[in-house]
């Protein structure tokens, strides 16, 4: 098991102190993250006191530890997973041979992008969430909104560390641009569009952590299968991480679904906003939003990028190794969905080129499985109402359906039908504005919002009325 050094100014498991130009040109990024995270991080909490988990190993068994921190003195740091000896190239053309250690010349750009992109993503959604802790439903959800955030930094440090460690004055520059771009920024924004949209109230909040983390989880697991070595042990130590954003969302979700179910049935109504909770109707209208604009983070059906990545061993597929075929997949096809003379057909398309359409799939049977179990809470209160994911088709903008007019059950309709329908499928201003009336702080350990109920257990082995948060 390998410890982390935290005796270092940059906590590491990389032996940064035998790379000193390498160790200065950090030190010297950490004074402008530093400064990023003071104005573009968490709002009013910097001198609280937050129950916090922190990486102490990268070893599968107790790896972490709880315990107040600042959150301007959490200790960021460069964690690899452990090296697993003799790894070979798990799929592509060069299936087989050792892994690389250094990046290959050839594979400098593309490797660069892939990382530069996932980079972007993570200070991106701290920022995003800036605001949400004034209106937090408890303390409970504060610390988790709160530890969700630092590991986003941590992230953000992980990637940076592969920016300096292995592309020289191109990644120097690279992770500059990193806290130069900010979400929702005209002239500076972030490079995903998904990553520009504000997170404006908890609900939301929520979902992201479900769906758009739950992106994160699939491209995480892909790059974890990459032959460039340092990126793929990078990727498995970060998925640790990842798992407990997911968490959130799916915890939070379902207890916002159980408080609606107690209120409709001790009310026997589905009108539970006079009741101060949010109604099964735009649960489900959010739940289409993020969903669909999550999916477009998958990027186009047929993608040459993809295919280039794949064949040069660079991003596999989600559990690469636990797949059945030859993991070259240069005869194989696979079945895509796209429009065709106004319905929907199943095509075969080349498997290279629909590796995004795999990795969705991956991702939609994911989701249905947190959504499955929202409606179980839903069943045990008597309540006969499904949640449903809408089709991969709704509400697109990126890919074969984005210029099309697709329900949520997976009809092509015209313009005019599609505009009549939205309100049903999307958050109104009305729904919006009844959510944000109801983020109202409640900040009494164990007390906990009126649309929220509270969840089955603490954080880290504590009680629920434990104060997370303090000062």
């Amino acid at each position: 098991m390998s410890r982390v050094d935290y005796g270092d100014l940059i906590p590491n498991n990389v032996e940064l102190a035998d790379d000193k130009r390498l160790e200065r040109a950090l030190a010297s990024w950490q004074p402008r993250y530093l400064e990023w995270w003071r104005s573009a991080g968490p709002q009013h909490f910097s001198s609280s006191e937050v129950y916090l988990r922190t990486a102490v190993s990268v070893g599968k068994d107790g790896w972490a530890n709880f315990d107040y921190v600042k959150m301007p003195e959490y200790r960021w740091g460069i964690f690899l997973a452990e090296p697993e000896a003799d790894r070979r190239i798990a799929f592509g053309e060069r299936r087989g041979e050792p892994v690389f250690q250094e990046v290959p010349g050839e594979h400098r750009f593309d490797l660069r992008r892939l990382i530069v992109v996932q980079g972007d993503t993570e200070p991106a959604s701290v920022e995003q969430q800036r605001h949400l802790g004034a209106t937090a439903p408890s303390l409970y959800d504060l610390r988790n909104l709160l530890q969700v955030n630092v590991e986003e930094g941590r992230h953000l440090w992980a990637m940076v560390y592969l920016l300096h460690r292995y592309f020289g004055r191109d990644g120097r520059e690279e992770a500059e641009a990193l806290l130069e771009r900010h979400s929702g920024d005209v002239d500076r924004p972030r490079l995903l569009e998904a990553f520009n949209k504000p997170t404006t109230d908890w609900l939301s909040f929520f979902f992201f952590t479900y769906f758009t983390d739950r992106d994160g989880k699939f491209q995480l697991h892909a790059l974890a299968e990459s032959a460039f070595d340092p990126l793929a042990r990078t990727t498995q130590f970060m998925l640790k991480e990842e798992a407990h954003h997911m968490f959130v969302g799916a915890t939070g979700i379902g207890r916002v679904v159980q408080r609606t179910a107690e209120l409709m049935r001790a009310n026997d109504t589905d009108d539970v906003r006079r009741f101060g909770a949010i109604d099964l109707s735009t649960i489900q209208r959010y739940l289409n939003a993020h969903f669909s604009v999550t999916l477009d983070l998958f990027g186009s059906e047929g993608s040459s990028n993809a295919a280039s990545y794949y064949a040069a061993g660079l991003k596999g597929r989600f559990h690469e190794s636990d797949r059945g075929d030859d993991h070259r997949l240069v005869d194989a096809s696979y079945p895509v969905e796209s429009p065709r003379d106004g319905d929907i057909a199943v095509r075969e398309a080349p498997a290279l080129q629909a590796l995004n359409v795999m990795l969705q799939d991956d991702f939609i049977d994911d989701c249905r499985k947190g959504v499955d179990r929202w409606n179980r809470i839903l069943a045990k209160a008597g309540v006969d109402v499904q949640l449903r994911l809408p089709h991969r088709g709704f509400n697109r903008a990126v890919g074969a359906f984005a210029d099309r007019h697709v329900t949520p059950d997976g009809r092509i309709v015209s313009a005019a039908e599609w505009e009549l329908g939205a309100a049903d499928w999307l958050p109104s201003a009305d729904d919006r504005a009844v959510v944000a009336d109801l983020m109202q702080p409640c900040t009494t350990p164990g007390e906990f919002a009126s649309w929220i109920a509270p969840p089955e257990t603490g954080v880290g082995g504590r009680e629920r009325d434990f104060a997370y948060v303090r000062g």
